[in-house]
């Protein structure tokens, strides 16, 4: 079948391609690659990846091109589910005969719920789809297709035996011939790396047990699986080769740096390349795994700290401590490779007081950049049931209106809009330090592509600060 896969036009600065954590509205224009489209992309030949957001491809535009094909795969989120819905019912009007399928984390989780929502969605595919949604387009019967849920003859929804999490990854097709194809580099703008840049995976799951991520509880699972040295190696030499452009290569597996002998392993082989690459990883890697990593090449490592404080990432289970994440910066400070740090607001335990010690513990461990995010409850997350069971949870969810991480929670000592400004008062004090501003500028002087992008940058934050200034103040500041 004739087949697109659509990540769709959706809210202003929504990266719903974005693979770690969760999707959401940006407050600086950032995309990340559509990763998990592109894989049956390669597989379904007569196909197309349309990855709307970042290229500005608006709602009737998608609906025209969507009218050439037979089968529309459409990546949703929970933020844009509603959108996403009406998106598609306006696509079946103009097309009546293709046949609409949803996948991601919310499907996956609610597959009933998603059906019921619109006859105009045929059937969802739930976790990794990749052979689920090209089995469908090569022709085989739905009731023959392990892991999706559709209406039977009798308008019963019926429920498939779950798929098998891949093993053999090496199995899959080469996704960067699908991005020389589908996609536009230029498009994709992370701000801590190198532009353009490159992203795929070299592996799949996540053993860590963080109660808070979403895709390992809802979509990919916990069980580790790895490509070959080989595969890897052999689709990096080829990223190069056809993408001349780019200036590096970010593995976006959701922990890239999980077990040592694997990581030290595919470093020798990643070495004779001298190409400049980043990745994800925890604080448990330790100085050897490091050393081989930057003689490999890496430059930059997205760490999630998380918290200052013990109790929460016990809470979190989290499964570090404060101390390894201190020894971790002073080997990355020592071997130079650039971190960028992850922080959250508003896990379990969080209070006034936490905050501000993880605010001190983010300037005493000091990365290059940071990230602060509110901590957003999904569905199918050991952290949504912890607030469910203990009554947390708020009635509306601004998040589906806005696409904004929002929090659809708050706790009796701990106010929603006190969450929302602590994220804002934590980046204001952290890069309001005189030596943060030093860094900045630093970098700008000295690279011009940087500095355009830097000045872009910091006038959209600038100017998102001055507005909540004017328009709420901080209750955070005002409260401590």
């Amino acid at each position: 079948m004739k087949t697109l896969l659509l990540n769709p036009p959706s809210f202003e600065k929504f990266d719903g391609g974005a693979g770690a954590r969760w999707p959401a509205r940006r407050e600086i224009a950032s995309y990340w690659y559509p990763v998990w489209l592109a894989y049956p992309a390669g597989l379904i030949k007569e196909s197309r990846l349309l990855d709307a957001p970042p290229h500005g491809v608006s709602f009737e535009e998608t609906i025209r091109i969507a009218a050439d094909y037979e089968f529309l795969v459409l990546f949703t989120s929970k933020p844009g589910f509603n959108t996403d819905v009406k998106l598609s019912e306006r696509i079946k009007a103009v097309n009546p005969s293709i046949k609409i399928c949803f996948v991601g984390p919310p499907v996956s989780i609610q597959p009933e719920q998603a059906l019921n929502a619109s006859s105009a969605i045929d059937f969802v595919a739930r976790r990794e789809f990749d052979y689920t949604v090209a089995e469908f387009a090569w022709g085989k019967d739905l009731k023959d297709i392990d892991g999706v849920s559709y209406r039977g003859p009798n308008g019963k929804i019926v429920h498939n035996p779950d798929r098998p999490p891949l093993e053999d990854l090496d199995s899959l097709p080469w996704i960067v011939d699908i991005y020389r194809r589908d996609v536009d580099p230029a498009k994709y703008n992370i701000p801590f790396l190198k532009h353009p840049y490159l992203s795929f995976y070299t592996s799949r799951g996540c053993p860590a047990r963080c109660i808070y991520c979403l895709w390992p509880q809802t979509f990919t699972g916990h069980p580790w699986r790895v490509r070959s040295n080989e595969s890897v190696v052999a689709e990096v030499r080829h990223a190069l080769e056809i993408f001349p452009e780019v200036k590096e290569i970010f593995f976006d597996d959701d922990t890239w740096a999980w077990g040592k002998s694997r990581v030290i392993e595919l470093c020798k082989h990643l070495k004779p390349l001298k190409f400049t690459w980043s990745c994800n990883s925890r604080v448990h890697s330790d100085y050897d795994m490091l050393k081989a990593m930057k003689e490999a090449g890496c430059r930059l490592l997205v760490v999630g700290f998380e918290s200052g404080v013990q109790e929460v990432l016990n809470n979190m289970k989290k499964g570090i401590t404060v101390e390894q994440s201190l020894t971790f910066m002073k080997n990355c400070r020592e071997l130079g490779i650039t971190v960028h740090g992850d922080f959250m607001i508003g896990l379990p335990g969080e209070t006034k007081e936490t905050i501000m010690r993880t605010i001190e513990f983010a300037e005493r461990l000091d990365p290059e950049t940071i990230q602060v995010s509110l901590a957003h409850p999904y569905p199918g997350t050991e952290f949504y049931k912890y607030l469910e069971d203990n009554g947390y949870l708020t009635e509306d969810d601004m998040s589906d209106e806005l696409g904004h991480q929002l929090p659809n929670y708050e706790y009796p000592w701990l106010s929603r809009q006190e969450i929302v400004d602590a994220v804002e008062h934590f980046y204001g004090r952290y890069y309001f330090r005189p030596k943060v501003i030093y860094r900045i500028v630093r970098r700008a002087l000295f690279d011009r592509d940087d500095r355009r992008r830097l000045y872009q940058e910091a006038k959209d934050y600038l100017s998102l600060r001055a507005r909540r200034k004017k328009f709420t103040g901080n209750v955070f500041e005002k409260n401590c």
